[in-house]
């Protein structure tokens, strides 16, 4: 299933029922009177959060969301039914623009967190409501008001305390199948994760879910390879793990790709924590590592030497993920969102 991030839709809220002309007609009642019912309120678009979905996918099949309309009211004082509202569930994430006047209505970044993108028509009033003492057979009504329509764009960044990422081939999907409940495809060719996956890391009351994102190429933040489109994940992270793969001959200049790829998308990345994981320290020698590990430490990096794949280094990784990464459950996220562009 092709990962989608962003989708158009179009909602329109029911209108409302209109009000009833009514008289009644009593036996006992001489002179009867007006009855009319009022007319039901339309229906309300309701967006909510799902943390079970991680795309837009199903508004690639259905774009256009309505509600009901209220019901017109009847005689005998009856008013007519509400319409019915209609849900419409979103992955944790999402934010929901205003196309047309590019303003950004809602964040959903919760469970279950609603919010009323589009409200239903007030019914309109029976002829009841118009009677006076002087004005005895009113014939008088109200028509429902109209629901309200709107165009949203929808743009999900997927929510994670701690994003991986790395060159395409440095082993985040190893790694993170390591640390998660995640099985995500693994291969020995560049651009296996080919969409943002999640996993959740557990261990006592810490509880962190770390996003697999795709490989990030040379130029990515110009739109070069698969980066471009996922790069925006990274900003919903509160931390970031940078894995590189320990056998490159330019490990220097991967490094530099990837701070250098996340600053230009957005410099506000670059201000997060950071981890550098050296990974795939079973192919290398140890004087090596110990090149590397001290070489990134001169540049002031947190560094941990691992290899995914044998397991080597996992338990002191998840140490520190544990103790300095960790985050308590029912922490809320941190929100570095840019406005959309269009």
């Amino acid at each position: 299933m092709k990962f989608v991030d962003e989708a158009d839709i179009y909602i329109a809220a029911g209108s409302g029922g209109k009000g009833c002309v009514s008289f009644r007609r009593e036996k006992y009642v001489p002179k009867g009177g007006p009855d009319g019912g009022d007319g039901g309120n339309g229906g309300n678009i309701i967006l909510t959060g799902d943390r079970n979905l991680t795309s837009l996918q199903d508004f690639k099949y259905r774009r256009v969301y309505r509600a009901e309309n209220g019901k017109n009211g009847g005689s005998n004082n009856k008013n007519g039914r509400d319409g019915r509202d209609v849900r419409i569930a979103l992955p944790l994430g999402t934010l929901v623009f205003d196309k047309e006047r590019l303003t950004l209505l809602c964040d959903i970044t919760e469970d279950k967190q609603e919010f009323v993108a589009a409200r239903g028509g007030k019914g309109g009033r029976g002829n009841t409501h118009f009677a006076t003492p002087t004005y005895r057979v009113p014939f008088r009504f109200e028509p429902g008001e109209p629901g309200e329509e709107r165009q949203l764009k929808l743009v999900l960044k997927l929510i994670a305390h701690i994003g991986i990422v790395g060159l395409p081939n440095a082993g985040k999907s190893t790694l993170i199948s390591r640390l998660t409940d995640l099985r995500p495809k693994i291969g020995d060719y560049p651009f296996t994760t080919l969409t943002p996956s999640l996993g959740v890391f557990r261990e006592g009351d810490v509880s962190i879910v770390i996003a697999d994102i795709p490989g990030i190429v040379k130029d990515a933040s110009k739109g070069k390879g698969l980066g471009l489109t996922f790069l925006r994940h990274i900003e919903r992270t509160e931390k970031i793990i940078v894995v590189l793969d320990i056998q490159s001959n330019s490990l220097d200049t991967d490094y530099g790709v990837l701070i250098e790829e996340m600053g230009n998308y957005n410099q506000e990345i670059l201000k997060k924590e950071r981890l550098v994981v050296l990974n795939k320290i079973d192919l290398v020698k140890d004087e090596e590592v110990r090149r590397w590990v001290d070489y990134f430490k001169n540049r002031g990096e947190k560094v941990i030497e691992v290899s995914a794949l044998k397991g080597f280094g996992i338990e002191r990784l998840k140490s520190v993920l544990r103790d300095e990464f960790g985050v308590k459950k029912g922490t809320n996220f941190g929100n570095t969102d840019r406005a959309y562009e269009g």
